[in-house]
């Protein structure tokens, strides 16, 4: 029988990738680890519990009504952030703005971290999978300053490590920190993640497409063409046409197709013409997540990890998944 290795063994079994953290990294790692496990449980425990199923009774920046869930996970996240002192400020999709922590221990903090607390909430009270996703940069500002705006608008390219939780039959931690996606399944006998998918790899062409479809006679005509002739139909020639599995929670999707290949497709619209997907709180990590694995992501005409963020919320359409499945359908939208 083989050793098992903790989250913490394999953290600190890496921390010499990264001499300069000096630990910091380690540890802030460390915090998400423990806050997505008080959070998985408030998950499972949720339709037991009077306060934690429904609407909270108010909408987040985006115009979403907020489920109780939402806030409590939200708030779960923020506070372990603002008390291991690894990290200077924070940005959340249930938050109006960026929010700097103003302690001269968390001045000090070397990061900042933008998150999604937990990720298809309109899922919550029919028991369907849910997760929380975390994107990890380096501070711009100085260091004994209050965190900035500018802190909070970089690149893709520039996150030092990004990861998500997936709330589901089991609960599941993945995460890069640019060396490759390691998985870890948290082990509720002896409360700790444990590495369940060593080196993730994601196959170069599935046969699983993720979309609303609902939506696909108003967004760009390539997509419905997409579709039509990847997906709907049986080319001359062609194998199987692609099977359409949509969870509608966006970490749900993009771990199966992780794991077995296969396309997420949210585009621009004629409502939302921007797309829906928030860039830093969604995209960023997830894309990060994808190229580290062997796949792509984009708007369909860009690459996501190249884009300079404008907004906290900004939107973009997303394309992710295996290599050869996102340059097929880029190719539709050309």
């Amino acid at each position: 029988m083989s050793k098992v290795i903790t989250l913490h063994e394999f953290i600190m079994d890496r921390q010499s990738d990264f001499p300069f953290a000096t630990g910091e990294l380690s540890r802030l790692l460390s915090d998400i680890a423990v806050a997505s496990k008080i959070v998985s449980n408030d998950v499972r425990r949720a339709g037991l519990l009077e306060n934690f199923l429904g609407a909270q009774g108010s909408t987040n920046i985006q115009g979403e009504e907020q489920q109780k869930l939402d806030v409590i996970a939200d708030n779960q996240f923020i506070n372990a952030f603002q008390t291991g002192g690894e990290v200077c400020g924070i940005a959340s999709e249930e938050n109006d703005d960026f929010m700097p922590f103003e302690s001269q221990f968390s001045k000090n903090g070397k990061y900042v971290v933008l998150f999604d607390p937990l990720d298809g909430s309109s899922n919550i009270d029919v028991n369907v999978s849910i997760g929380t996703i975390f994107s990890i940069y380096h501070r711009k500002s100085e260091i004994g300053t209050s965190a900035t705006l500018e802190d909070m608008l970089q690149p893709g390219d520039e996150q030092i490590a990004a990861g998500y939780v997936l709330y589901g039959s089991s609960t599941m931690l993945v995460y890069t920190t640019g060396k490759g996606v390691n998985g870890f399944t948290l082990d509720p006998s002896i409360g700790e993640f444990c590495l369940s998918h060593p080196d993730m790899k994601t196959p170069e062409m599935g046969r699983i497409y993720a979309m609303n479809e609902g939506n696909v006679n108003i967004c760009d005509p390539g997509i419905k063409e997409y579709i039509e002739a990847k997906c709907q139909q049986i080319l001359e020639g062609a194998e199987r046409p692609y099977s359409g599995r949509y969870i509608g929670s966006l970490v749900a999707d993009f771990h199966r197709n992780l794991i077995k290949g296969g396309i997420y497709i949210y585009p621009a619209t004629t409502v939302d013409p921007e797309g829906k997907l928030r860039l830093l709180y969604e995209c960023n990590p997830l894309a990060f997540i994808a190229e580290q694995a062997g796949g792509l992501a984009s708007t369909g005409r860009e690459r996501i990890l190249s884009i300079k963020p404008e907004r906290l919320h900004q939107r973009v359409p997303f394309f992710i998944g295996s290599k050869a499945m996102i340059e097929q359908a880029e190719s539709f939208l050309k």
